[in-house]
């Protein structure tokens, strides 16, 4: 089984953003996106979609310290893409990362598991660092680390 984890980073939030993947322990695919302007919500999504297109369809576990993406992806897209991608109350915020991300986990064989942020684990401390060097690359796509 293949072990994911996945940050992203915008400094100021909004301001410019990174993302990046950590394979098996090691710094795997950094990225970002062409506006100057992001928010590390967009930047945790796109981090964990570059993981779902990386695995195939494997089977994997992905580690993120976004707990609004695992909500998003497990309990609120359905929902939301049973009414026409609508929601109570307004705009779905960050929809084209949402519509991206959706199918790509339903099609996978991945599993989404949250862990805190800056608490001392390895894999989250270093997919940290590696979107923090992503942002300061300023990546406009996913990219494989060399």
């Amino acid at each position: 089984m293949i072990i994911y984890y996945t940050d992203g980073s915008a400094s100021p939030n909004p301001g410019p953003g990174g993302y990046s993947v950590i394979r098996d322990n090691q710094p795997y695919i950094v990225g970002g996106e062409p506006t100057k302007e992001t928010t590390n919500i967009r930047m945790e999504g796109l981090a964990i979609k570059a993981a779902l297109e990386d695995s195939k369809g494997d089977e994997c576990a992905i580690y993120t310290d976004s707990e609004f993406w695992i909500n998003v992806i497990t309990k609120w897209a359905p929902g939301w893409e049973a009414k026409g991608w609508k929601k109570k109350g307004g705009e779905i915020k960050n929809l084209d990362i949402v519509q991206a991300v959706y199918p790509l986990y339903n099609s996978s064989n991945a599993t989404l598991n949250w862990v805190r942020g800056h608490e001392g684990d390895f894999g989250n401390e270093l997919a940290d660092t590696w979107a923090n060097k992503a942002r300061e690359m300023h990546l406009h796509a996913p990219q494989k680390v060399e």
